[in-house]
C-alpha cells in the first residue's frame, strides 16, 4: 500500500492551540507512518482557500489523500469543499458542522466528516467558572473570537446562560491572538469610561487573547492602575500544557478550559477509514474540562 499524504490546513502561527493541533497532527502521522504537511493561512480565508485548491489541483501523484481543515471562515468552503470531494480526496473539517455535509457525505468515494469540540458546552463551563471566581458578582472584561467564527459564537451563548445573573460582561473583539486582543484592550482603555469601570475579573475565549489582556495592561503608566488592573484574575480557554496550563502554574491565569487538540484525531480517523474503505461517523465530539476543577476555584481575595 502506498504511503498516505495528508495537508492539514490551520489558522496561524500566532496561537498557542493552533500550535497544538500542529503538533498533534505531526505525532499521529508519525505513528501512522504517513506524511502530514502543515500549513497556515494567517487568518485569512482566501489564502486559505488557494492553498488547498493548489494542493486539489496537483498531479494525481502529488495531490493529497486527505485535507484536515480548521476554517477560518464560517462556511468552512464549501466550493473547496466540493472540489476536494470530486477529485476523491478526504475531507475531514475541524471545529465546525458545515451544512454541506451530509450532501458531499452521499456522493463521496472518500471518507468526509467533522472533529470538534463542544463549544457551547466550554462557554457553559467558562460560565460556571466566572461564578465560582466572583460569587457576589461584579463585572468583567470579556475577549471574544472574531465575530464570523461559530466556535466563538457558540461560546459566548454558552457563557451567558451560566454566569451568575449578578455578573455583567463587557465584551470586546479579538481574532484569537495575543497580539488582536492586546491591541482591543489597548483601544479600549483610551475611552472615558475604563477609567472608572469596576472590572472584577478579564475573560478571553482562548489562552492568548487572556495573555494579550494582560499585556495591554502592563504597558499603563500609572502604577497604581496598572496594579490594579494586574491584580484581577484572568481566564482563558484552550489550556495546553506549554501555554495555559504553564500560565495558570506562574500565577498569570486563575483558570483555563482545557481543549483537546483535534487535527490528530482527525488524520487517525482518516487513516483508518481510507485504509478500510469505510466512511466513518459525520460528528466526532472531544470532551474539554475545567481547569482547575470548577469545586476547586478559589473565589477572588479582595
Amino acid at each position: 500500500m502506498k504511503k498516505l499524504k495528508f495537508l492539514v490546513s490551520l489558522h496561524t502561527r500566532e496561537n498557542d492551540y493552533q500550535l497544538a493541533q500542529a503538533l498533534s497532527a505531526e505525532q499521529a502521522a508519525h505513528k501512522l507512518g504517513l506524511d502530514a504537511e502543515i500549513v497556515f493561512a494567517n487568518n485569512d480565508a482566501v489564502n486559505q482557500s488557494t492553498q488547498i485548491l493548489k494542493a486539489i489541483q496537483n498531479s494525481a501523484e502529488s495531490r493529497p489523500d486527505a485535507i484536515v481543515l480548521e476554517p477560518v471562515s464560517g462556511t468552512a468552503l464549501p466550493l473547496v469543499a466540493r472540489a476536494a470531494c470530486g477529485a476523491g480526496i478526504g475531507w475531514a473539517v475541524l471545529s465546525r458542522n458545515p451544512d454541506y455535509m451530509p450532501e458531499l457525505r452521499r456522493a463521496a468515494s472518500a471518507p468526509i466528516f467533522t472533529v470538534g469540540s463542544d463549544h457551547a458546552e466550554i462557554g457553559r463551563m467558562q460560565g460556571k467558572q466566572f461564578g465560582a471566581l466572583l460569587p457576589q458578582g461584579g463585572s468583567i472584561l470579556y475577549l471574544e473570537g472574531p465575530s464570523q467564527s461559530s466556535s466563538a459564537q457558540k461560546r459566548t451563548a454558552g457563557m451567558l446562560e451560566t454566569k451568575p445573573s449578578n455578573i455583567h460582561v463587557k465584551m470586546l473583539k479579538g481574532h484569537w491572538t495575543e497580539e488582536s486582543a492586546e491591541r482591543a484592550v489597548h483601544s479600549w482603555l483610551k475611552l472615558a469610561t475604563p477609567q472608572t469601570a469596576v472590572i472584577s475579573l478579564v475573560g478571553a475565549q482562548d489562552d492568548s487573547m487572556a495573555m494579550g489582556a494582560r499585556k495591554a495592561f502592563q504597558k499603563i503608566t500609572n502604577d497604581a492602575e496598572r496594579m490594579r488592573w494586574l491584580s484581577l484574575p484572568f481566564t482563558g480557554c484552550d489550556g495546553q500544557p506549554t501555554a495555559g496550563q504553564k500560565w495558570i502554574g506562574e500565577g498569570w491565569l486563575a483558570a483555563t478550559i482545557y481543549v483537546p487538540p483535534l487535527a490528530g484525531k482527525a488524520i487517525e480517523i482518516l487513516a483508518k477509514a481510507i485504509q478500510e474503505r469505510t466512511q466513518p461517523p459525520e460528528h466526532t465530539v472531544m470532551v474539554s474540562f475545567s481547569i482547575p476543577p470548577l469545586g476547586a476555584l478559589a473565589p477572588r481575595k479582595t
